[in-house]
């Protein structure tokens, strides 16, 4: 099964540098994640994964129903609950991917959630065909 681990880590996600605090500690901490992620890549279950900069940068669209849209810029102000990152992993089940988070070098209060990810199996075998073809479509876009 596919999972995402969505990483909050509360005010730090809004800082303009980098989460990862400044001197040893911070350098520790990055090391960390880097030897974190590098288990998860020799254990074959991380599909992808990346921080994300702060929402000032970016922007919601809403939807309003027939076609209309409203775009809102960042920042966003709940800054406790702004998502700072992910991963992608695939592992067996839930407990699994449960046990991944537990070892993540996260500094205390920063929380990751933790959810299944929609395959196109999900929605039928028409789906499912649906997306194969669109994967090889995209492979060949590649290879150019």
């Amino acid at each position: 099964m596919r999972f995402v681990m969505l990483m909050y880590p509360g005010p730090a996600a809004e800082t303009e540098r980098s989460p990862v605090p400044d001197g040893p500690e911070g350098q520790k901490l990055l090391e960390d994640m880097m030897a974190f992620n590098q288990r998860m890549v020799d254990a074959g279950i991380m599909l992808g994964g990346e921080g994300l900069k702060p929402t000032r940068h970016g922007a919601r669209v809403k939807y309003e129903g027939g076609g209309k849209t409203i775009v809102l810029d960042g920042p966003f102000t709940e800054t406790k609950e702004v998502l700072g990152g992910y991963w992608i992993i695939e592992c067996a089940s839930l407990e699994d991917a449960v046990g991944w988070a537990r070892q993540a070098p996260c500094p205390a209060g920063e929380v990751i959630e933790i959810r299944p990810v929609w395959t196109p199996e999900d929605f039928g075998p028409e789906a499912a065909a649906i997306e194969r073809e669109q994967m090889a479509q995209m492979e060949a876009q590649k290879r150019g």
